[in-house]
């Protein structure tokens, strides 16, 4: 496994970019959206005239692929929004990555094609009430197809000795959750490079997301619910692997065995021992990943205010 990044956006992508060469018109909010693709390009035309209409300062569409032979008729149809190619295989993660490195807005709505994308989605003034409230990312309350809840708050937990996130699907406004499903939200996107962004060296979706929002939350930031707007799916709800894994392994390393002392965060050398138990590596490359991650926190040591068990015991209250 790669060393971990130390930087937003380490990683390049080989990309091709097309479009977004003129201003937007009818800017009604300092608001820029990265739309995530992965369904058919007939369902693009009417989402980006839906996305226009809002008002948004700009748009970013990203391909998962580079089958989609339509994106140059696109960017010609509607040349205020770029388009972006990965050229290689990438994360959604990293496409987010990507995203929030195109664009110029304090604030990114972070959508996908597999959402009802249909009338004004965000006005101005729930966008401006939604940034006067200083999170790292406002999630929107999410719906099933035929208007159902379904769990999309998330509580860190622990069963046994075990760490778990707790799932349910009862929204409060303003209710704190671990992180926002399937990576939709309204992110800070100043706060979102200064953590780093996404890592690319953790594969798999859930826990590249766990583990950008976790970190947020050890570091003093803060993701809530809100009901100010919601969204619905329009295809089955997606389903997260959440088995234990390579990808588990960093995520563990990084934000949960890092300890709060005094006023930092650190790695104990005898953390090791723990660490060696559950890594599923040979002993050299886990020694190895040891070390990196005791170095990365010792990169960051200061900017930790507590760690995952201060965090799990004080949920709701932070």
């Amino acid at each position: 496994m790669n060393t971990i990044p130390s930087i937003f956006n380490e990683r390049q992508i080989n990309r091709t970019v097309l479009g977004g060469k003129e201003l937007m018109r009818d800017v009604k909010m300092k608001v820029s959206v990265i739309l995530l693709n992965k369904r058919g390009s007939q369902f693009r035309i009417p989402m980006i005239e839906n996305l226009l209409k809002c008002g948004f300062e700009s748009i970013v569409s990203i391909e998962n692929s580079t089958d989609n032979f339509n994106i140059e008729e696109f960017s010609h149809k509607f040349p205020y929004v770029k388009f972006v190619i990965p050229l290689e295989s990438a994360t959604d993660g990293e496409l987010i990555n990507i995203g929030m490195a195109e664009v110029n807005s304090d604030y990114v709505l972070v959508l996908r094609d597999t959402l009802k994308i249909d009338g004004e989605i965000l006005t101005a003034r729930i966008a401006e009430k939604l940034s006067m409230e200083k999170l790292f990312c406002v999630v929107p309350r999410l719906v099933e197809r035929d208007g159902s809840s379904f769990p999309i708050v998330f509580s860190p937990g622990v069963n046994g000795t075990q760490f778990e996130v707790l799932h349910s699907s009862t929204v409060i406004d303003g209710c704190p959750t671990l992180y926002p499903l399937d990576y939709i939200g309204y992110y800070d996107r100043k706060a979102f490079m200064q953590l780093g962004g996404y890592d690319y060296t953790i594969k798999e979706s859930h826990w590249q997301n766990l583990d950008l929002c976790f970190r947020a939350w050890l570091w003093g930031h803060r993701i809530k619910l809100t009901t100010l707007f919601s969204l619905a799916y329009a295809s089955d709800i997606p389903v997260e692997d959440v088995s234990a894994n390579l990808s588990y392994s960093r995520f563990y390393m990084k934000n949960l065995l890092p300890r709060f002392e005094d006023d930092h965060g650190v790695i104990p050398k005898s953390s090791i021992f723990v660490y060696l138990l559950r890594s599923g590596c040979g002993l050299v490359e886990s020694l190895r990943q040891f070390f990196d991650a005791r170095s990365w926190v010792r990169r960051n040591m200061y900017r930790f205010k507590f760690d995952a068990k201060y965090l799990i015991e004080n949920w709701g209250k932070i």
